[in-house]
């Protein structure tokens, strides 16, 4: 294809209602059909990445191959597409503002009046089209965050207005997802909050030629007529998006919907090669027909929002059908299972996982639920802060360094089996500084984690962290018989925890995030092994 193709994905009537899930599904179908397809999220708020804040407000932080600290959407675009992102596919209001500001300085804008239209906008269209004019995709899509009407999405929904315009007929199109309530007191579905959020993006200049309608009833033919009458839009572009049982089950239903087959039709291409959804409908049959059932404690702190361990998550139920079993993850909170209450709440599962976090609240939970996992031989997998935890747990329990912490947690530790990177010492700002992206790790020959990639001497894997094994401590935990398995070996670093399989069945750690790889069509290894060994545990 000579032009790349965008599609812009906007909300309206109320947040929370699945852009990403939305634009993730059509990817996929787009995918199916024969088109290099990736999607972008533009999100209005002024940090500069998610990586400073609370995954209770915002969910995780997902990080990609290049180190970019991004919004979680961009975990259920490779998920569905098993397309890799980059620093590309998410762009804040921050990002924006902040180069803008960085050019003024330069006096690039020299003579200029620096204002929101046209430099803003500016920027904003420029980034839309960096992954358009790179050649490798004949389809982007957008997913606009935040709700029309925002007066953060102003900005973007102007940049857009512009770009259709720029782009010309067949070139461009908007999907507006909106909220189909259901009144119970009438037993009725209305269309009135659609009507509005349709007639407030006209007030912006962009007609939508797609309503994407969220509901939870089935909307009948004659409130489609309605929809499409009232929005200006044709009858076969209003698609209904009613509840699924899963997300997996959504580029299914959009299909079902035609929605792929409207969306090529208004970009003038062809619809002729239908869409080959085999390894998807393969991995649907496996998830949706178990053989068993395991429960894996998630051991967290921010576990009353399931976002904030959403690709976690995911991860489980990747590994669960291939594994051809259901995943029940019983949520812990880790600042609750202390003591007593701690054997009460992990008695019966059938793994653990202690996740990643930050700061020293529920650090001695975690650090007891490595220790109930390591001596009842119960399957354990410790990510990133999780990993740390089971070093300093062996190293008070079995090393007998009573007070071995990590700086992290305590300052004046004496025994710091966990420090502060070197090249983080020095570090003052917050935001994207800590060790970031894809790096390289060696695994030992003969160790478990070997074993579960496959044979694979040499893996790569995304990290997010400023603290590290202390290699000062390194020859006296691996003599007391906690292994090293994988090494970076350009840093020294230890990637990678295990005790032996004659102390223990399945029991890693790892420094880095596995989840954030892990894919429908491709499960990450270290769950897949995890889930078989929680598995081989229950059957005991």
């Amino acid at each position: 294809m000579a032009n790349t193709k965008y599609i812009f994905v906007t909300g309206g009537v109320t947040s929370s209602l699945g852009k990403g899930i939305i634009a993730a599904s059509l990817a996929k179908l787009l995918q199916a059909r024969g088109y290099r397809t990736t999607i972008q999220k533009l999100d209005p708020y002024i940090n500069v990445d998610p990586g400073t804040l609370n995954p209770y407000e915002h969910g995780e932080c997902y990080v990609t191959d290049d180190g970019a600290e991004t919004d979680l959407d961009l975990g259920h675009y490779e998920r569905f597409l098993n397309v890799r992102t980059s620093q590309a596919n998410n762009v804040t209001t921050g990002r924006i503002y902040q180069s803008v500001i960085e050019k003024e300085r330069r006096g690039e804008f020299l003579g200029k009046t620096v204002q929101v239209v046209p430099h803003i906008t500016n920027e904003i269209k420029e980034r839309i089209q960096i992954l358009g004019k790179s050649g490798d995709y004949d389809i982007v899509i957008t997913e606009i965050g935040g709700t029309v009407g925002d007066i953060e999405s102003l900005p973007y929904i102007e940049a857009v207005r512009q770009l259709l315009w720029e782009l010309g007929d067949n070139n461009g199109i908007v999907i507006h997802l909106t909220l189909v309530p259901y009144l119970s007191a009438a037993g009725e579905l209305k269309t009135k909050p659609t009507q509005h959020s349709v007639k407030t993006l006209m007030e912006s200049g962009i007609k939508a030629d797609i309503l994407v309608c969220r509901t939870e009833h089935q909307i009948s033919d004659e409130i489609k007529h309605k929809l499409a009458l009232f929005c200006n839009v044709k009858r076969e572009a209003v698609i209904q998006s009613i509840d699924a049982s899963t997300i997996y089950d959504v580029p299914l239903l959009m299909q079902q919907e035609g929605l792929d087959t409207v969306v090529l039709e208004r970009l003038a291409l062809s619809d002729t090669e239908k869409p080959d959804l085999t390894t998807w409908n393969q991995f649907l049959e496996r998830h949706k027909n178990p053989k068993n059932q395991v429960t894996i404690g998630l051991i967290g702190k921010y576990v009353e929002l399931q976002d904030s361990y959403k690709s976690i998550l995911e991860a489980f139920i990747h590994a669960g059908a291939e594994n051809e079993v259901k995943v029940e993850v019983k949520s812990i909170h880790s600042e609750h299972i202390l003591g007593k209450n701690m054997v009460e709440e992990l008695k019966g599962l059938d793994g653990i996982l202690v996740a990643p976090g930050f700061g020293e609240r529920g650090i001695e939970g975690k650090i007891e639920a490595v220790q109930y996992a390591r001596e009842n031989k119960i399957p354990f997998l410790g990510i990133c802060l999780g990993m740390q935890m089971a070093v300093i747990e062996f190293s008070r329990n079995v090393l007998g360094l009573a007070d071995a912490n990590s700086k992290e947690m305590d300052e004046k530790t004496p025994n710091p089996v966990i420090n502060l990177m070197e090249e983080q010492k020095t570090v003052v700002n917050k935001g994207g500084t800590m060790r970031l992206g894809t790096w390289a790790c060696h695994l030992e020959d003969n160790s478990l984690v070997k074993n579960v990639y496959s044979g694979k001497a040499d893996i790569s894997e995304r990290h997010r962290h400023r603290y590290e094994f202390n290699n000062k401590y390194k020859d006296q935990i691996t003599a007391a018989g906690l292994q090293a398995s994988g090494i970076n070996k350009d840093t020294g670093l230890v990637e990678i925890v295990e005790l032996p399989k004659d102390i223990h069945p399945w029991f890693i750690g790892v420094q880095y995030h596995p989840e954030y790889k892990s894919t429908v069509a491709n499960p990450h290894p270290l769950f897949v092994g995890f889930v078989k060994a929680a598995l081989e545990h229950k059957k005991q």
